[in-house]
């Protein structure tokens, strides 16, 4: 499984982005896919942003993103996309999408995920 993250970019405060994660490749024990955004600072851990789960298109999100960011999937793409509206500068980041083969109830803990794609840098100007 490969995970090919894009879209990320310079911006200014209150613009928009979107990032696309394109998932290619899957195991013979993939069941309840999901697929989540993370992000990391220099000075943060990976820190939760939005899920999305493939069976049923539940979506989950951040407290911090709630209102702002929107997670979606097109499964004829293979493609999760994360809309990100009204960016603020605490949004700057390189955002990685990853994917849980096997759901198990903890969407936003990164330990849950299995494959990572290789991140893309979002920088929000003040």
């Amino acid at each position: 499984v490969q995970l090919q993250a894009s879209g990320g970019g310079l911006v200014q405060a209150g613009d928009s982005l979107k990032l696309t994660c394109v998932v290619s490749g899957r195991t013979p024990f993939s069941k309840d896919v999901m697929v989540g955004w993370f992000r990391r600072t220099a000075l943060s851990q990976r820190e939760f942003v939005a899920a999305i789960r493939e069976n049923d298109a539940s979506t989950y999100y951040a407290n911090s993103v709630k209102g702002r960011f929107t997670i979606s999937r097109d499964n004829a793409k293979n493609a999760v996309y994360l809309q990100m509206n009204s960016l603020k500068p605490d949004d700057t980041a390189v955002y990685y999408c990853a994917q849980d083969d096997r759901y198990g109830g903890f969407y936003y803990s990164h330990y849950e995920y299995d494959y990572w794609g290789q991140g893309t840098q979002v920088t929000v100007s003040s």
